[in-house]
């Protein structure tokens, strides 16, 4: 259990400073991050990280496509991550 813990702790760093960059690159007007490397990021368990940015840093929290997706990667991970937990009988 401590290390899909520590996955997704480390998977949220990742993220979080992820989003941060994409913000930055957005104010200057600059190459941006593609929103597909932002869900995989979610999807391999880094949405917690990336909810806390799109919050702390006001980030892609307006648009509507993106939040859906966004939360469609949540259910997924969660998912995978359950189905995972019950096939190597850790629940």
């Amino acid at each position: 259990m401590i290390p899909i813990v520590a996955f997704y702790a480390l998977i949220s760093v990742i993220a979080y400073i992820t989003y941060a960059i994409d913000k930055k690159a957005a104010i200057n007007n600059r190459r941006r991050v593609s929103e597909r490397s932002l869900h995989l990021l979610g999807i391999v368990g880094g949405w917690p990280g990336a909810f806390l940015a799109q919050q702390r840093l006001r980030h892609k929290t307006q648009k509507t496509a993106f939040q859906v997706t966004f939360w469609l990667t949540v259910v997924v991970n969660l998912v995978c991550v359950g189905w995972l937990m019950v096939s190597l009988n850790l629940i």
